[in-house]
């Protein structure tokens, strides 16, 4: 398996600290609005990494922050009417309801930077005791000149830095590059005791404080949207290298932006939509699938013309699935010769998936892998009627397949109020029988108006939720 390594800069064999173990840490959101659909790209692409490492036998430990005290949280808080805390526990549990939409398998731990304080504060003072800190005035700086290699993960240096820098007025720092640590807690902000006087972190040293307390510094894959490469992340090798000798990181991983109009899709711009917009038109399988459908690390389009081409992708994938379902109630008992050795041909096409996926995660081409099975079930079925085992072991396949991208078709995932469904398509075919037809077709767009579609087969009424 190989992975592009942000910090090399190639790919590279993928070889984790422990032969069975894999520890990654990706950087979670500030909490002061709804996620927007490019934070959920990361996210959709970290939990593909952890299913399919998982797949291999990794033990995997996932660790997934929460900034919950930022400038924007103490404005969102004033604009509410409650409190910095209210805010962040309110979008918390708020991008929990979307992770959970998405599939998105919920992490080892989901350390708070408040609940983490005392582990920050205890950093900070050991920067300052081994010489990569100072303190001005309540202020706490990092000096990136004591730090070696500064700049090796973004390709900067210090001296453009320093260059390109515009010092600001009374400011505190001996350089224009240095970082904030802590600073000193404005009047009504939320604040915390610390040798420096009352206050609160900056951004950079939580995560290193969280990999820190969670991981032992062991951190395999980290992982985040390539707009935190500088300088979130190369502050956060500055500051753990300060303090270890062994590296921060094994592989850095960075995912591309999700473009608006070919901009970066941001709050900041506000040229973004929330998760909760866009799945107001289309189900979370269909986004989860639309934002694996490019290479994780190239920049993706979004646009509603490209949602709507991955919908009917994913609706000729899912329309085999459910026919081999069919197959695998009425199909006949016994395996035909023929089928037992597409079976084995089919073994092909999940070697091809893996293949694409230990080749940097490639999501894109492994899709590409599910739409050739999905051509070769369907020439099989269009040549003979399938045996009950074939139907089975081909949906096998391809719900594997499936799966491993966070999109398995199980019967017992599609709607949650699957009796009352049942129970309308049941009144319906009486009332169908009874020729009441008015009666049968206000049940029919009664359910579409719930997002049920009805298709009348052969062996029966299908329902699928849009």
């Amino acid at each position: 398996m190989k992975i592009y390594n942000t910090l090399t800069r190639k790919k590279e064999e993928f070889i984790p600290h422990q032969a069975n173990r894999v520890n990654i840490y990706v950087c979670g959101p500030t909490v002061y609005n709804l996620l927007h659909i490019g934070n959920m790209r990361c996210y959709v692409v970290f939990d593909t990494v952890r299913r399919y490492l998982e797949y291999k036998k990794y033990k995997v430990t996932m660790i997934q922050n929460f900034t919950d005290v930022d400038d924007r949280i103490i404005q969102r808080s004033l604009e509410e009417g409650i409190s910095p805390q209210a805010v962040a526990d309110k979008y918390i549990d708020e991008a929990f309801v979307d992770y959970k939409a998405l599939g998105i398998c919920p992490a080892d731990h989901y350390p708070r930077v408040t609940e983490e304080m005392d582990k920050i504060i205890e950093m900070i003072s050991q920067l300052i005791e081994a010489g990569y800190a100072y303190v001005r005035e309540g202020h706490v700086f990092f000096d990136t000149h004591k730090s070696k290699g500064y700049g090796k993960l973004s390709g900067k240096n210090v001296d453009d830095l320093l260059a390109g820098a515009r010092v600001e007025i009374n400011d505190q720092k001996q350089s224009p590059v240095d970082f904030v640590l802590w600073k000193p807690n404005k009047p009504g902000e939320p604040y915390w005791e610390s040798p420096w006087g009352t206050g609160r972190p900056g951004w950079h040293i939580e995560c290193s404080a969280m990999v820190k307390e969670y991981l032992q510094g062991n951190v395999d894959i980290h992982g985040g949207g390539e707009d935190l490469i500088f300088p979130h992340h190369e502050n956060e090798i500055a500051q753990s290298e300060a303090l270890q000798d062994a590296p921060f990181v094994k592989y850095w991983m960075h995912n591309g932006m999700l473009t608006n109009k070919h901009k970066k899709m941001s709050k900041s711009l506000g040229n973004f939509f929330t998760f909760r917009d866009v799945a107001e038109r289309f189900p979370p399988e269909i986004i989860r699938f639309f934002l694996l459908s490019g290479h994780y690390r190239m920049p993706l389009e979004y646009s509603e013309a490209l949602l709507e081409s991955a919908q009917k992708g994913f609706a000729r994938i899912k329309k085999c699935w459910e026919l081999l379902g069919d197959a695998a109630k009425s199909g006949a008992e016994t395996l035909s010769e023929n089928e037992a050795i597409w079976l084995k041909e089919a073994e092909a096409f999940k070697r091809d998936f893996e293949a694409r996926m230990e080749d940097d995660f490639n999501t894109a081409d492994a899709i590409s892998v599910v739409f050739e099975l999905v051509k070769f079930i369907n020439v099989k079925m269009h040549e003979q009627d399938i045996s009950k085992p074939f139907a089975k072991g081909m949906q096998e396949i391809l719900d594997q397949l499936l799966d491993l991208l966070g999109l398995a078709q199980t019967e017992n995932t599609v709607h949650s109020n699957e009796d009352e469904i049942e129970a309308l398509i049941a009144q319906r075919q009486e009332a169908r029988k009874n020729k009441n037809w008015a009666e049968a077709d206000k049940i029919r767009d009664d359910l579409l108006a719930q997002g049920i579609v009805l298709e009348d087969t052969p062996t029966g009424v299908r329902w699928t939720a849009k």
